[in-house]
């Protein structure tokens, strides 16, 4: 790629993040991987951007919560901000920008690295990063909230695991602790298959299946809290 070309689509990643760069090298840098370059160089890659932005975001995520939530307890607000900056949910926005194609990979990277899910999460926190030397903190706050409020409003994922929601729900009401107990196993040894009742005083059991007793029990407190409509649909794979 020509320095022309090159400039072309940075100016096209610009557009799509909805900042243009005074300092161009910075977002070169925020999405240099460390496969792309050799010794002394190290410091050319998204490493040090990604320390960076990984506290940039995490404080305007606190922010955020800390506005959206002003009754919240601490828990709540530490387990939404786990759940927001997550690996997971970096990747997330990095595909949802389509940084993909402009990464800068080498070695074994090349083939695999724009798809990687650790990768995309450190290119997310690097230009954050990148933004906020470039622009200061209000620019990047503008930014990430736009990136991530929509997330925050509509969570993908519950931000406790089943078995702590159900076992709360159930104190909340003065009964007695969740009951878990195995149905059934099959399979052989090495891939077995268990099926594991929940039972909740005043309650039909409710039975659920998985490859090892917790996640049976996960999938059958998870699946209590779905049909009682304390979960509303079907929760992501719980937390583990």
């Amino acid at each position: 790629m020509t320095l022309k070309t090159e400039n072309l689509a940075i100016h096209e990643l610009e557009a799509q993040l909805g900042h243009v760069f005074a300092d161009k090298d910075l977002l070169h840098k925020a999405l240099t991987h460390v496969s792309a370059v050799v010794g002394a160089k190290r410091t050319q890659t998204y490493q040090r951007l990604e320390f960076l932005g990984d506290r940039v975001l995490g404080l305007v995520v606190s922010e955020m919560l800390c506005q959206a939530f002003p009754n919240a307890e601490e828990g709540e607000l530490s387990r939404r901000l786990a759940d927001l900056v997550r690996k997971e949910s970096c990747a997330e926005v990095a595909r949802d920008l389509g940084v993909s194609p402009f990464l800068r990979l080498g070695g074994s990277e090349v083939k695999s690295g724009r798809d990687n899910e650790a990768i995309l999460a450190d290119v997310c926190e690097s230009i954050i990063g990148a933004i906020f030397l470039d622009a200061g903190y209000d620019v990047t706050k503008t930014q990430v909230m736009r990136w991530f409020l929509p997330r925050m409003q509509a969570p993908k994922r519950p931000l406790r695991d089943a078995k702590t929601s159900l076992q709360e729900w159930v104190q909340a009401r003065g009964l007695a602790t969740p009951a878990y107990r195995e149905i059934s196993r099959t399979g052989p040894a090495h891939a077995p298959h268990f099926v594991i009742g929940v039972d909740v005083e005043g309650f039909v059991t409710v039975e659920a299946n998985g490859t090892s007793k917790r996640a049976a029990e996960q999938a059958a407190a998870e699946a209590f809290m779905v049909r009682e409509g304390v979960w509303n649909v079907p929760a992501a794979p719980s937390i583990k």
